[in-house]
């Protein structure tokens, strides 16, 4: 399995709901960065403190995220993962579309860092009141 395959596969698992899938690929001390001015931006390490920062707030802070990945750019250790976020915050009910790209580096088959690039602008208008 190539790491874009790796990737691939993280946002397969991402579609279906599935978390275990989802960090499979990720290496124990895996770096997460959400991008700067996103509401959970930071750098995280390790699986628990992405599932508490990040996933576990998206489900509780809006409805029907979602992530559309239009393509995924296979540079060998670092695979680049473009498409689309959306969603309604659930305390403002308003809807957000931004563009999206993620950086994923990998070692051995393992994804050792993430970094997040977006409209953090989009994002924020939908979470004001």
């Amino acid at each position: 399995m190539s790491n874009a395959d790796i990737i691939r596969a993280h946002y397969e698992a991402s579609d279906r709901g599935d978390l275990d899938g989802m960090l499979a690929p990720l290496a124990a001390d895996v770096r997460w960065t959400e991008a700067a001015g996103f509401p959970y931006a930071g750098t995280y390490v390790g699986a628990d403190a992405i599932v508490e920062n990040v996933f576990t707030r998206l489900q509780d802070d809006w409805d029907d995220y979602t992530l559309a990945v239009d393509e995924v750019i296979d540079g060998g250790d670092t695979v680049i993962g473009i498409g689309t976020y959306s969603g309604t915050n659930k305390s403002t009910g308003r809807f957000f579309a931004a563009r999206v790209a993620h950086v994923w580096r990998l070692e051995g088959g393992e994804v050792v860092a993430f970094e997040q690039f977006t409209d953090t602008e989009m994002v924020s208008r939908a979470t004001r009141d």
